[in-house]
């Protein structure tokens, strides 16, 4: 009698089953490709073209140092492990910080930090900074014992809003964030070369971080490319201990 109860429950149970097997899978998936914010939204049914919400957040904008000059000295075969390193060591410090990574840029990686408290914001995107220039610095200790090609990157922080949803056509749409603060994110990673600093953080960033302000000093005043107004840029005083 045991047995026919169970036999007869078993087709319900293996739907249920499987439909919960399948919503945890395509959760993992949207994680891995949109990140959790965006998965989040995704499976809420936010999969309307145009639909989007506004969001101050922490805007984190980084690349490889030298990475296209890499690409053409290394054989292909060892590019994208050489890549893949060097971005985990990015990725498992924004994530461990309560960042979202939104997308991979080729070499480069836009990421956001986003909080009710934006000092707390500013702060765990700091510690992402710190956390990562750490990971990399071990990585590179081991790849030159074993005599293999090394690296850093560059960084900008950057704060402001965004719209933060779903862009595209009707056949193909990306979920992700635009608007005038992630070019000027990308336009301050690009002038971490010109003033010889790995980090650079822009005053919106800086004015609000609390008491980790006094780790910042100014590197000057720049215009930067298709920005209107010039910006003041902030990188870590070496000398100042954030322990």
């Amino acid at each position: 009698a045991e047995l026919e109860a169970l036999e007869s429950v078993a087709a319900a149970f293996a739907l249920g089953y499987q439909n919960r097997a399948m919503h945890g899978t395509i959760r993992t998936l949207l994680e891995t490709y949109l990140g959790r914010g965006a998965a989040e939204r995704v499976l809420n049914g936010n999969i309307v073209r145009g639909q989007a919400d506004t969001i101050d957040t922490v805007i984190w904008y980084s690349d490889i140092i030298g990475f296209t000059r890499i690409a053409d000295e290394l054989a292909s075969e060892h590019l994208l492990s050489f890549l893949n390193e060097y971005v985990a060591c990015q990725v498992e410090a924004i994530e461990a910080h309560g960042g979202e990574v939104l997308k991979f840029i080729g070499d480069g990686i836009l990421a956001i930090f986003s909080d009710v408290d934006q000092g707390k914001a500013r702060g765990n995107a700091l510690d992402a900074a710190l956390s990562a220039e750490a990971r990399v610095a071990a990585l590179n200790a081991t790849r030159r014992a074993g005599e293999l090609r090394t690296t850093d990157f560059y960084l900008a922080l950057h704060a402001g809003d965004l719209l933060f949803g779903n862009f595209g056509s009707a056949s193909r749409l990306d979920f992700t964030v635009l608007g005038p603060a992630v070019n000027e994110a990308s336009r301050i990673a690009a002038m971490c070369r010109l003033v010889e600093q790995h980090m650079l953080c822009s005053s919106a960033f800086a004015s609000a971080i609390g008491e980790a302000r006094q780790a910042l000093v100014s590197v000057g005043r720049y215009a930067l490319r298709g920005v209107w107004r010039p910006q003041d840029l902030f990188t870590l005083d070496p000398e100042y201990d954030l322990r």
